[in-house]
């Protein structure tokens, strides 16, 4: 995959999760926050499940997931958390208080495991730039959420 190909991939992707929050949202006044969330992640899995079964070799790989360490298999744990967040959230800080602070936390957690090579990943330099961009970030985000 090329580079530009993989921008695009993942600004969809961006564009998709800005959307995700209101819309689960939505659902949450409806059927209540963590029900809205659960309903999504059954919705997801079932999407998922299928697409597997029919595109990537089937599910049968699933019988080696006793081989992965136990932190990588709570992955849908944090989704299921930061989507019921974001449900509740959204109401308060609107999408783009949520967003801003959403990557605000993402960025920092990526540069400090990057920093250190947690989770699998290989140990990244964090140099002044990281910092003054983390800064600004932070900024940005006590901008954007402030009334």
């Amino acid at each position: 995959m090329t580079r530009a190909l993989a921008v695009a991939l993942a600004a969809v992707a961006g564009v998709l999760v800005g959307m995700q929050a209101p819309i689960n949202s939505r659902l949450g006044r409806t059927l209540g926050s963590v029900q809205a969330a659960t309903f999504s992640f059954v919705a997801g899995t079932i999407a998922l499940a299928l697409v597997a079964s029919l595109f990537y070799g089937g599910l049968g790989s699933f019988g080696q997931v006793g081989k992965a360490p136990w932190w990588a298999l709570v992955g849908g744990l944090l989704g299921a958390v930061y989507v019921t967040v974001a449900i509740i959230t959204v109401r308060t800080l609107g999408v783009s208080g949520l967003t801003a602070t959403v990557i605000a936390g993402q960025l920092i957690a990526a540069v400090v495991i990057d920093r250190f090579g947690l989770l699998g990943i290989s140990r990244q330099p964090i140099g002044a730039g990281r910092i003054v961009g983390l800064a600004l970030l932070v900024v940005g985000v006590v901008l954007v959420v402030r009334r």
